[in-house]
């Protein structure tokens, strides 16, 4: 069978594995930054590889046939090395992305390009935060003395923290009743998220509009990478068929 490595991390590569599993050798890797994953379908690697090199080694010692990149639209460092492995060692590679979000009326969206512009921008637009940006990103906000944070995380934050916060943990999908229900338990101001797209966590994002709250919106980093790219799974299947010959 054709053997596919799928960089994970993302709701798209658990879907892909179980579409794939079928017809192809599927090895799914993650890179063990949540304790405790949802695994995919089929054979699970957890951890890095060294880089591109350590990368490429792998590709070879496993005889992969193809590379497919579904990694948190976030991860770029991971993307990236993962398509230029595959090119040095000439073997397709595709890269699953969805869509961002974008902006819809009543939304009050302030878009930056990074979590340290987030905290250069809350003093002044609330006391009571929700923060959902992945526990490795909570570190940008510890020194924002003025607010007191909600705190949501899959599992707890690795660095520093707020000197005032709440930490929940939680996994998604979430309905529209809960968010609107932690807005208002935890009398919040404005929400600050990051612009991954999907719809496990957008819930907070009409919810924060029907609330009329601001919310600040860390836009996403562009593929450091020249590669084919879709927005989703469909179709994946047949892109591998038409470009592997074993």
């Amino acid at each position: 069978m054709t053997r596919v490595l799928i960089l994970g991390g993302s709701g798209e590569a658990r879907e892909l594995a179980e579409i794939l599993a079928p017809e192809f050798e599927v090895i799914s890797s993650l890179a063990g930054r949540v304790e405790n994953p949802v695994l995919p379908l089929g054979d699970v690697r957890v951890g890095g590889f060294g880089g591109v090199d350590g990368l490429r080694e792998w590709l070879r010692l496993n005889a992969v046939d193809a590379v497919v990149v579904a990694t948190h639209p976030f991860a770029v460092r991971m993307a990236a090395n993962a398509v230029a492995a595959a090119q040095q060692e000439a073997l397709p590679a595709l890269v699953v992305r969805r869509p961002p979000w974008h902006a819809v009326p009543g939304d009050r969206w302030m878009a930056v390009p990074s979590l340290a512009d987030a905290a250069v921008l809350l003093p002044g637009l609330g006391d009571r935060v929700f923060l959902t940006v992945g526990r490795q990103g909570v570190a940008a906000f510890a020194d924002v003395d003025s607010a007191w944070f909600l705190i949501r995380a899959i599992d707890p934050p690795t660095g520093a923290v707020p000197a005032e916060y709440e930490l929940l943990l939680e996994r998604g999908p979430f309905t529209v009743d809960h968010e609107h229900d932690l807005i208002r338990s935890r009398r919040i101001d404005v929400l600050v998220t990051k612009n991954s797209g999907g719809a496990q966590t957008a819930a907070k994002l009409q919810a924060a509009r029907e609330a009329g709250l601001p919310v600040v919106m860390v836009d996403r980093p562009p593929l450091p990478m020249v590669a084919a790219h879709v927005e989703s799974v469909g179709g994946v299947a047949d892109w591998l068929r038409s470009r592997v010959t074993r």
